[in-house]
């Protein structure tokens, strides 16, 4: 593969070449040269003027839902909408049938993902069948490839398992991923408890739920001094406690979803169930309060919580509609929306250092691992690769445009 990249402009706070206008060449998957104009031939031009080139997105938290749910989303679909979205790493939840607790249905989701553009990364179980009852083969799981380990749509609300887990991690430098949320106290929530939930008639789930979850888990992280990931943080008292538990020295990093930098509690006053999801939306102080904490670092990273759902899981009651949004093709177009372009790129990259990633940079000799995107132009969120359609988005004019990614020795550019 020869591709050449004209006049895009850099960005990646760690290259040399941040924030300038440069010609890329690539051959065989290496970036060969960089220069504010190169005279080379290739077999491919990408002409980038106006538009952004930073290294490869990371999606920590999706959901492919292959084995057990291809009704839904399968792997391959889901690798095509994470292309679209600009992303060339993916890390899929355990949520499948069976679940992701042994080395053969990792070896199962990487091969189905083998010479893909993007790379697939499955996340293990943390309990047996994502049961909650003991510890599923985290250790065979990592040697076989599982990048990390959740019970992804659940949380371990067993303590003494979460410790037992923090602790076995340990042994191979392990990270652990979890919702912060209680599930006995969010039982029979529908949406954040508030003026709204009372307003619609509607049970909500309290800010405690999350809260006392996160507290619970900080207290054994900073017992075991192990590492732990919490996902899709939503309010402010959250985000306040993961701050002081980063000040005090503790291994924790934290991520948010596209949909709650931009949407609140109040959008669900039309009972639309495409805004129904997991943690819910907050309040509009809560949000606020994630943009805070992503302008003061504490949120490390923007992840898509990406769950596709068929048409019947919601057209149906608010009540018994299936949660969740299939956003992460439109991740970057929502996100941006709340974010400046420079630091939402160094969000969506973020998880490479945490999770340990190969490290590349944009530089000749590098591993051409990369997302080239724009912030103008206009994306239509109907024309999607995912096998659903959940998503509140679609029909809407979205600012911001992901021309293509390029890995694996392989370039992808969307229409």
């Amino acid at each position: 593969m020869q591709v050449l990249i004209r006049q895009a402009r850099i960005c990646d706070q760690r290259s040399k070449f941040h924030n300038r206008v440069v010609d890329i060449f690539i051959e065989d998957g290496i970036i060969k040269d960089i220069a504010a104009s190169l005279k080379v031939k290739a077999k491919q031009t990408i002409e980038a003027k106006g538009m952004y080139v930073s290294t490869g997105w990371v999606d920590l938290f999706a959901d492919y839902r292959e084995p057990g749910y291809e009704h839904k989303e399968t792997i391959a679909s889901g690798l095509k909408a994470a292309a679209a979205g600009g992303f060339t790493h993916v890390f899929t939840v355990p949520n499948t049938q069976p679940a992701v607790s042994t080395k053969s249905v990792v070896e199962f989701i990487l091969q189905k993902a083998k010479n893909n553009v993007v790379s697939l990364h499955p996340l293990g179980s943390i309990t047996q069948n994502i049961e909650g009852k003991s510890l599923a083969e985290m250790l065979d799981m990592h040697t076989h490839g599982a990048i990390a380990f959740t019970d992804g749509w659940k949380t371990v609300d067993n303590p003494q398992l979460m410790l037992k887990a923090l602790e076995y991690v340990k042994a191979f430098d392990g990270t652990l991923i979890q919702i912060p949320l209680n599930s006995e106290l969010a039982a029979g929530g529908l949406m954040n408890e508030g003026p709204v939930s009372v307003q619609l008639g509607m049970p909500g789930v309290p800010a405690l739920a999350e809260t006392i979850q996160l507290y619970r888990d900080i207290e054994l992280l900073r017992y075991t001094g192990s590492k732990l990931h919490v996902t899709s943080v939503s309010t402010a008292e959250g985000v306040n406690m993961i701050r002081k538990a980063k000040k005090e020295g503790l291994q924790i990093t934290c991520s948010v979803t596209p949909y709650h930098l931009v949407l609140t509690d109040n959008d669900l006053k039309g009972y639309s169930s495409l805004y129904k999801v997991s943690p819910v939306l907050r309040s509009e102080a809560d949000r606020k309060a994630l943009l805070k904490g992503i302008a003061d670092g504490t949120i490390d990273c923007i992840t898509s919580h990406h769950r596709p759902q068929e048409w019947d899981a919601k057209e149906k009651e608010f009540e018994y509609a299936a949660d969740g949004m299939n956003i992460q093709e439109i991740a970057y177009q929502v996100a941006l929306q709340a974010v400046g372009v420079e630091r939402l790129a160094e969000m969506l990259t973020a998880a490479r250092a945490i999770f340990g990633l190969p490290a590349t940079n944009i530089e000749k000799g590098a591993t051409a691992d990369l997302t080239i995107f724009a912030t103008d132009g206009v994306t239509m969120a109907d024309k999607m690769q995912s096998a659903s359609r959940n998503n509140p988005f679609i029909g809407q004019e979205l600012t911001g445009r992901v021309i293509g990614i390029i890995n694996n020795d392989h370039i992808h550019l969307n229409k």
